[in-house]
């Protein structure tokens, strides 16, 4: 029997109706919200200020604007919010070619992609001081908008994937480099979270066909995580995550484990989730003020909660228990998070709409 469940976004109840049943995933974004997440991200990618750089001073002339620093991605508060920012407009420009902002969009992105900036980023990560510069997160954003553009027959978008290519390659070669000496995972709820850099690396690779990677990132994913029981999920969330490191991970294994090696690992991993425990993952975080860059953080954490709780559920069999559980934790997740992305201050609007739109749309 299928559930119906309506979502308040932005105000506009008619614009976010999700429909799941135990087939379906939830219906793709429709136009009039991509229209607003777009109008959010195009406004974002080209303003310079306020900026949090992220690097390391090896002297005075390493003092530059944002925009000098970084040509292409100097926009959205920080390096990998403008990053995402650039995935979301060509997400949803492939989804909705019809845009309103279409051009507009177009063209801010045909300004900040050009080959000559790209060379420029790929430059400063050459830097010896650069080489832990946005790891994983940053790297596994930029893969994620390559991947997103691979393929697509569109002219910009050849364009753009051509131009991306010595920051991809300089980011490729920056994982086959890390993460044989990386002994340990981080599990922290923030950026450097290992198993989020090797969900979406791994997705790049098997989209463009970088067998060499692919293998690496499934080795090392087998490496950190294969033996895990009882991830102590009661102790989420942190106060200022974005990620669940617990429900990360799991969405890390699906993709690398097959559904039978998957149900044994996750029904170790988080045993409680058959009866519904435990509860304070299963219910959304609680944002006290949104314009507090680190606590607004955990808008994003019902996000990334809900993409997680919705892809292990559908990696999981019919009729488990685990999995209408998630299922239900998913959809009051998914109502939270989306309701409370264009809150009307930059604290969130600056990277909030990527989430949203990646738990849309994928």
């Amino acid at each position: 029997m299928r559930k119906i469940t309506c979502i308040m976004l932005f105000g506009l109840a008619a614009a976010g109706c999700l429909l799941y049943s135990q087939t379906e995933r939830v219906l793709p974004l429709d136009q009039a919200l991509a229209e607003k997440f777009a109008a959010m991200a195009r406004r974002c990618i080209q303003k310079e200020y306020p900026n949090k750089p992220s690097q390391v001073l090896a002297d005075e002339k390493d003092i530059l604007s944002p925009s000098a620093q970084h040509p292409a991605f100097y926009g959205c508060f920080d390096w990998h919010s403008s990053v995402h920012g650039h995935w979301l407009l060509v997400r949803l420009l492939k989804l909705f070619p019809d845009l309103s902002q279409a051009k507009e969009i177009r063209a801010a992105l045909n300004r900040n992609l050009c080959k000559e900036n790209i060379e420029k980023e790929a430059l400063y990560l050459e830097k010896p001081d650069n080489k832990s510069f946005e790891r994983t997160y940053g790297w596994a954003w930029l893969l994620k908008l390559v991947e997103e553009l691979h393929g697509w027959d569109d002219p910009d978008g050849k364009k753009w994937r051509q131009n991306l290519v010595p920051l991809e390659t300089r980011f490729v070669s920056l994982y086959l480099d890390f993460l044989p000496k990386q002994t340990y995972p981080i599990r922290t709820g923030v950026h450097p979270n290992t198993a989020f850099g090797l969900a979406f690396a791994l997705d790049y690779a098997r989209q463009v066909g970088n067998t060499g990677l692919e293998a690496l990132l499934v080795k090392r994913s087998r490496d950190y995580f294969l033996a895990d029981k009882d991830c102590p999920a009661g102790w989420e969330p942190g106060g200022e995550d974005f990620f669940s490191p617990c429900l990360m991970e799991a969405d890390l294994m699906r993709r690398v484990l097959d559904a039978k090696e998957f149900y044994a690992w996750f029904s170790g991993f988080l045993p409680g989730i058959k009866s519904g425990q435990p509860e304070i993952l299963l219910h959304p975080a609680m944002v006290t003020d949104r314009s507090d860059g680190k606590l607004v953080h955990l808008d994003g954490l019902n996000l990334s909660r809900a993409w997680c709780m919705k892809h292990i559920a559908g990696a999981l069999p019919a009729g488990d228990p685990a999995r209408e559980a998630l299922l239900k934790a998913y959809l009051i997740h998914a109502e939270d998070g989306l309701k409370n992305v264009g809150s009307g201050d930059y604290a969130g609007e600056h990277w909030l709409a990527s989430f949203a739109v990646y738990l849309l749309s994928y």
